[in-house]
């Protein structure tokens, strides 16, 4: 028995000692986001993570926590200014208790494609809007693209009218809501994690989401129609607290945004491609009818909702808005 118990002791310590030393300096990251990771989001955040344990080995650890395991979209905010979490990428519409500007990309039909967004983002505009929560307490490092949007439903939507009286699940925006509102039907503001079962289920009729978003959660499989509408935008900015980003040693900070930047700018090659691809394997499936709509049925959505500019224009500034119509020249 004795010798039993000294076996059991040593074979302890050869795993202490086996075991990674822990480092008591070492800086974690914890990323959290909300989708799937094979998303470009989450093929970003991988690559970070990646990135910066690669170059900043034994200083700084990332820990990923991808499709709403440590946080939601309408958590992870609040959590990261009590200091929970260092890093996320909310979509640009769940900033809307923090500043009144970031609602801007919400607008339907304000930019022609992704490029057109990206160069409003990459411009004096949108570089503001980078430090528009500073004193908030949040910092945006980075605009991480997802794709357009595409209406789907239980019924196929051509016209308006179509909509009239359908229950769409919308992220927390008062932009969507009355966008929505607009076409006669009724936003409800769910989080992203119970769309699929709200679907499923026929508590709501339809939802409004990028190619990527509606084949890694299958909402496809859930839908009869998708409208490939192209109506707006969803994007994310990647956000961090402004009391631990400041709070970094300076060279830990340069390379830390360094591997951000590439890894936005990865992540966002991957959105470009998997617009095209997820389409098409949602297509293919034969689980939904995918509907193009005619430039005269197109016109009709944006002349409904393109009021909506101008119930938010005082809100958000004409100049912003003028702004990203201006990128849209070239498109």
């Amino acid at each position: 028995m004795r010798h039993f118990k000294v076996g059991i002791a040593f074979a302890a310590i050869a795993m202490l000692v086996a075991a990674p030393a822990v480092k008591a300096d070492e800086i974690v990251i914890k990323f959290s986001h909300v989708v799937a990771e094979n998303t470009p989001k989450g093929q970003a955040a991988n690559k970070f993570k990646a990135l910066v344990e690669q170059r900043l080995a034994g200083k700084v650890k990332v820990e990923v926590f991808p499709n709403s395991q440590l946080f939601n979209d309408n958590t992870v905010l609040q959590a990261m200014l009590l200091g929970d979490v260092q890093l996320a990428a909310p979509s640009l519409s769940k900033f809307g208790k923090y500043t009144k500007k970031l609602p801007i990309f919400d607008l339907p039909f304000l930019f022609k494609n992704i490029q057109a967004a990206e160069r409003f983002q990459q411009g004096p505009a949108g570089q503001k809007l980078l430090m528009s929560m500073e004193s908030k307490g949040l910092i945006g490092l980075g605009y991480l693209h997802n794709g357009t949007k595409q209406l789907s439903a239980s019924k196929p939507l051509r016209v308006p009218a179509d909509a009239k009286g359908l229950k769409f699940r919308i992220q927390t925006s008062d932009v969507l809501a009355a966008q929505f509102e607009a076409v006669d039907a009724l936003p409800l503001k769910k989080a992203f994690s119970e769309v699929f079962t709200l679907l499923q289920t026929k508590a709501i009729d339809g939802q409004e989401n990028t190619w990527s978003n509606i084949y890694s959660k299958k909402f496809f499989e859930v839908q009869d129609y998708i409208t490939e509408s192209n109506h707006g935008l969803i994007d994310y900015l990647v956000v961090t607290g402004a009391e631990f980003w400041n709070g970094l040693p300076a060279d830990i900070r340069t390379e830390v945004k360094k591997a951000l930047d590439e890894a936005i700018a990865h992540g966002n090659k991957v959105a470009l491609q998997k617009a095209v691809s997820d389409r098409k394997l949602i297509m293919d499936s034969g689980r939904t009818k995918i509907l193009q709509l005619s430039d005269s049925e197109r016109k009709k959505w944006v002349e409904v909702m393109k009021p909506v500019w101008k119930k938010f224009e005082d809100q958000i500034g004409k100049d912003l808005i003028d702004a990203a119509v201006a990128s849209n020249v070239g498109s």
